[in-house]
């Protein structure tokens, strides 16, 4: 797996599009993490870090270094949490916005399944949300 290409370190592609805060699409963000052999990653919000996983079980861990981030709501809301994930789908919105607003409205975390194309969103009491990649769904039973 090629981490730190993409995400290891300073030179890291991803983290320096992110510094320089050159708008980078999700689905050119997945491209790029498969083709690093990331298979999915979790993004905890209370300890503000992220895990890449391999298909390997390799695991690197990042910080989220953004400044003024409320803390995770108590309750979670999932109608705020679909109307934020369209506002980044639909108008680009900056990941640092989309991570306000998700903790704003009870995301604690969530596990975004790469090969899976599907996010699952959840809450401090358990409540969760699954979200498929534009396009994606869930199998047809035959």
């Amino acid at each position: 797996m090629n981490f730190e290409k993409v995400l290891g370190n300073r030179n890291g592609e991803l983290r320096r599009r992110c510094i320089a805060r050159k708008q980078i699409s999700f689905p050119e963000v997945v491209g790029k993490l498969l083709a690093a052999g990331v298979e999915y990653y979790h993004v905890d919000y209370v300890g503000l870090r992220k895990r890449f996983y391999s298909a390997e079980g390799e695991m690197m861990a990042t910080s989220i270094n953004y400044e003024g981030l409320p803390p995770v709501a108590p309750e979670f809301d999932a109608a705020a949490l679909r109307a934020n994930i369209l506002d980044s789908q639909r108008h680009g919105q900056p990941y640092r916005e989309f991570t306000r607003r998700a903790m704003a409205g009870g995301v604690q975390g969530y596990i975004a399944f790469l090969r899976g194309k599907r996010v699952t969103y959840w809450g401090r009491t358990g409540d969760q949300h699954t979200e498929w990649f534009p396009g994606s769904g869930p199998a047809k039973a035959d």
